[in-house]
């Protein structure tokens, strides 16, 4: 690249890109020019700009005539032009960002068609609102939807280049961590395939959750550099910002409203990101808001005066809300920090949201109509304080009343459950959101009186017993003074006293028999017992007296009161259910436990509310783009590659499984992709491995529930019986197997990371262990991302997702392991169970405790009546004997033991699972023995797997939940 050439007629020097604001960015024609305004909610503030469309006709033409010589020069023309490198310097990087720049230009002409066609039918738009989005990798998903990945690789081989090598550049987008975020993505990719106007609106976190780094002391974490190259996915919209505000106070004006004044003010920057379809001229929009304040909020004269700290402060507290993802709670600081991003992303995104209903309506103005023009999907609890701010802004900003304000927002917003674990239904300090929120918490305060009284008159007062409990259950706001009006329901009578009359009454007569007792006492002699009994008849008389001067209020139920031995909290998965019209779990199973346990009071109260929209992957990036040869080899036999579209054609499949033609060439690409993580386990842990082992993975965040423990264990246990054995006898009993692990263990997250260090530990011993040579390996691979993932899953021949039963929502790596012909070993857990059904029970290796035998379980091991297989104590003694190593794992092994206490009693059933886990491994062992079965089993979960397709799922969100069609671009 050392000649400048002309770029695509994209961009040129003589025909610049325009940059537009409030989404839009525009190629600038000489012919028509259009004024537009973007108002901040908040501030009313305005910014004017231009922008500038093209003609339909012109972005057809050029998308379909590019060739590879015209990328090439592009290309060059980028790396020449829009230098991030000093000219003498020539790497694959720079090669990167110049191909990134010229990907961008074939873009943004579709991005700003799609936003300014939105704009034109003004339809109803669907915003996705989550704290992660994993994306991975843009430049191949980019050519790949565009349909020029054959061109980029040629033009990139003109200019000396390889398109893998220079793919490899990019580094991975470090705003998510698991499948949350790479749920988020896939919709996003599906929504702009399938042509439906919507946008996802996130935070850009400059130094993600952390890069992970594996030492010998197991699990390091340091700050994610994925920003400091520059990001040239993006477009920074400076002139798109709106006002966020913490602290401060809430007044009455003189016009009657609640005005939030004072306090902390920052100001939220858009960063616009295009989300191309497949095969579709639409093209979406992420937005992601990073945070500042403005240059005035510098204290120069601290600064000047040596102050450093001081004069930078106001900066620095702004900009540190989107420094992480998910900062450590444990400090008060931490607390606060997590619930401003979460304010941050709610406040941003729906003004921006009213500012373009606003701008769409025009001088037609009609609150009423705002749910039927926008719809709001809160994914997971993160995002539920859109609810109050909603609220806040129709009636304190807009002037609505309470009453219109909440029927807006009813009907706006929606909410999909990812979790039934208890930490994970978030719970906020009400002393905390007071102070940084305080106009929030007396709208929810409002929400929580209106929803008690609603349960009142659902339940009545004559069970008043029932009336408590599910008050407890379903209020917003816990251990905090119940309002007046409902405390008084919760009245417990007094033990009824007896009358002064009756009393006087009795004591006349204990008096009169006194008398005559001390008559008898006097004659026999006992005068010392007169005096007793005579000051015991005056302390009643006295009790009689003040009990007509006490009180004779009835006592309050503890229940009414704030306890201050406790927490006051908000239950923010409460007020997500209350304050939306939806409430979806994302699997079949894990949408009954929502019903059934998790919200079964409102379940009760709203049953229409509630449904279910298992979960999907988009089969672009995780199939087509990550698995090219299997791609071929899918289209060489269905007769068309129409399944990228519609997964249904993949059951075509299913009548080829023993064709020896079709078993052939499917172990060919599966080989093949083995070899790739060959190479990709030996550069990033040094491990040589053998491409004729079972390559056995489990990649996924790291958490006791997802049971890592329980596969090393097993691991452990395969090696200690191979340990026991001649080397003929291990040969003839065991598979050969590679055991990968992948993912991260939250900073703070103790056992997680003592799961980390057991498994490098073993991996340490095995991996060494001449006895065992290529027979058995351990890997755990560091920094697991979706590009490692994207690696890994096409090679995978067996795949786990052993996770306690009912405890994992859905899953989503098992549906792309699924799809890439890998066979699932795993419990009967989120979406292991839709799997196992579509695949054949046949083809998934099955095993452990059900769902609705866990609460059992526990009860049985509380009672001290569990029994653990031999084979288990066998194992844990074996770690404990120091085979791997001079660490202590007493805190590891002792969390399965016991019958009671934190971190014990074995609450994940590892001990209860683990004989029915190895028993299940020895059958995949034999399986796997036979190739031409197994690859029967690997064809029939590809051809099982259309239902797991993202499209399907957001197909049933558009229909069911937001109300959105289709719109086609002309």
């Amino acid at each position: 690249m050392v000649t400048a050439s002309p770029p695509l007629p994209l961009a040129t020097a003589s025909r610049p890109l325009a940059l537009g604001a409030g989404g839009g960015v525009g190629v600038a024609p000489s012919r028509r020019r259009r004024g537009f305004v973007v108002r901040s909610v908040a501030s009313d503030r305005e910014v004017r700009g231009s922008a500038s469309a093209s003609t339909e006709e012109e972005i057809s033409s050029v998308l379909s005539s590019i060739g590879s010589s015209a990328i090439a020069s592009n290309i060059t023309h980028h790396a020449e032009f829009t230098p991030l490198f000093s000219p003498e310097h020539s790497s694959p990087l720079k090669a990167y960002h110049a191909t990134a720049k010229s990907v961008f230009d074939a873009l943004i002409m579709n991005w700003n068609a799609t936003y300014d066609y939105y704009n034109k039918v003004n339809v109803k738009q669907a915003y996705y609102l989550s704290m992660e989005f994993l994306q991975g990798r843009a430049l191949t998903n980019a050519i790949g939807n565009l349909e020029l990945t054959g061109q980029y690789a040629e033009a990139l081989k003109q200019l000396g280049q390889n398109l893998e090598d220079v793919a490899s550049q990019e580094p991975d987008p470090a705003l998510g961590n698991g499948g949350l975020g790479r749920l988020a993505s896939c919709f996003l990719d599906s929504l702009a395939t399938l042509n439906y106007p919507a946008w996802g609106y996130g935070l850009r976190y400059r130094y993600g959750l952390f890069k992970q780094i594996i030492t010998k002391d197991g699990q390091e974490e340091v700050a994610e550099n994925w920003l400091e190259m520059g990001n040239p996915w993006e477009i920074v919209r400076n002139d798109v910002s709106y006002p966020v505000k913490f602290y401060g106070k809430v007044v009455e004006g003189t016009d009657r409203r609640k005005h939030w004044i004072g306090g902390e003010n920052i100001k939220a920057v858009a960063h616009d990101v295009p989300i191309p379809g497949y095969k579709t001229k639409t093209t979406n929009n992420l937005r992601l808001w990073s945070t500042t304040v403005p240059s005035h909020n510098f204290d120069l004269g601290a600064f000047n005066a040596g102050d450093h700290t001081k004069a930078n402060e106001a900066h620095l507290n702004a900009e540190k809300i989107c420094h992480v993802l998910y900062p450590g709670d444990e400090s008060s600081e931490g607390k606060v920090l997590r619930l401003k991003q979460q304010y941050t992303l709610c406040s941003a995104s729906l003004q921006d949201i009213i500012s373009r209903f606003e701008t769409r309506a025009g001088d037609s103005l009609n609150w009423e109509e705002f749910p039927s023009k926008v719809a709001v999907q809160m994914n997971d609890t993160h995002p539920t304080l859109c609810i109050p701010e909603l609220m806040r802004i129709l009636m304190d900003v807009k002037g609505l009343s309470w009453n219109q304000a909440w029927s807006i927002t009813e009907r706006t917003v929606a909410y999909t459950n990812h979790t039934v674990l208890p930490e994970a239904l978030e719970k906020w300090s009400l002393d905390i959101m007071q102070k940084l929120l305080p106009r929030h918490v007396e709208i929810i305060e409002r929400i929580n009186e209106e929803l008690m009284n609603c349960i009142i008159s659902k339940y009545g007062t004559a069970d008043i017993s029932l009336l408590k409990q599910k008050l407890q259950e379903m209020r917003i706001l816990d251990n905090v003074d119940l309002p007046a009006s409902i405390a008084k329901l919760f009245i417990k009578p007094k033990e009824k006293k007896e009358s002064p009359a009756e009393s006087e009454g009795k004591l006349l007569v204990k008096s009169l028999e006194s008398i005559a007792e001390v008559e008898e006492k006097i004659e026999s002699g006992e005068e010392d017992s007169i005096l007793s009994e005579i000051m015991e008849i005056k302390a009643e008389s006295e009790d009689v007296a003040d009990s007509e001067k006490e009180d004779s209020e009835d006592e309050l139920d503890p229940f009414v009161k704030y306890d201050p031995k406790l927490s006051r909290v908000v239950r923010m998965a409460n007020l997500s259910v209350v304050g939306g019209h939806s409430v979806n779990g994302v699997a079949a199973i894990h949408s009954e436990i929502v019903k059934q346990d998790v919200f079964n009071s409102f379940y009760e109260m709203w049953p229409t509310k509630f449904q279910n929209k298992t979960n999907g992957v988009t089969p672009r990036r995780w199939i087509r783009f990550c698995n090219p040869e299997l791609s071929t080899i899918i289209s060489k036999w269905i007769g068309s590659d129409d399944w990228i579209l519609n997964t249904d054609k993949l059951a075509g499949l299913k009548k080829f499984a023993d064709n020896e033609d079709l078993q052939s060439e499917w172990r060919t690409a599966k080989r093949n992709n083995k070899m790739k993580v060959v190479s990709l386990i030996r550069d990033k842990t040094g491990y040589v491995v053998s491409p004729d082992a079972m390559f056995d993975v489990q990649i996924k965040r790291i958490h006791e529930y997802k049971r890592q423990l329980l596969n090393i264990l097993g691991i452990v246990y395969r090696y200690k019986k191979m340990k026991e054995m001649s080397a003929e006898e291990r040969i003839k009993s065991f598979v050969p197997r590679v055991c990968i692990f992948g993912g991260k263990a939250f900073a703070t997250y103790v056992q997680a990371k003592r799961t980390v260090k057991f498994i490098t530990d073993v991996a340490a011993t095995v991996n060494y262990d001449p006895d065992i040579g290529d027979l058995l390996k351990v890997v755990f691979v560091p920094d697991y991302n979706v590009s490692v993932a994207e690696t890994l899953i096409p090679g995978s021949e067996l795949s786990q997702h052993i996770s306690t039963a009912g405890m994992e929502a859905s899953g989503t790596s098992n549906m792309k392991f699924a799809m890439n012909g890998c066979i699932l070993i795993g419990t009967l857990d989120g979406a292991n169970v839709e799997i196992r059904e579509e695949v054949g029970e046949e083809n998934f290796f099955l095993f452990g405790a059900h769902a609705p035998e866990i609460a059992g379980l526990r009860q049985e091991r509380a009672e001290g009546k569990f029994v653990p297989d031999p084979r288990f104590e066998e194992v844990k003694e074996y770690v404990r004997r120091g085979v791997f190593g001079a660490s202590n794992y007493d805190e590891l092994m002792g969390s399965l033991e016991g019958n009671e206490g934190y971190g014990r009693a074995d609450y994940f059933l590892v001990g209860k699972d683990f004989p029915s886990y190895i028993e299940c491994q020895e059958k995949v062992d034999e399986a796997y023995r036979d190739q031409k079965l197994w690859t029967r089993m690997s064809i029939l979960n590809t051809a099982g797997s259309p239902k797991f397709s993202s499209d399907r799922t957001i197909h049933e969100y558009a229909k069911d939940i937001w109300d959105i069609s289709p719109v086609i671009l002309p």
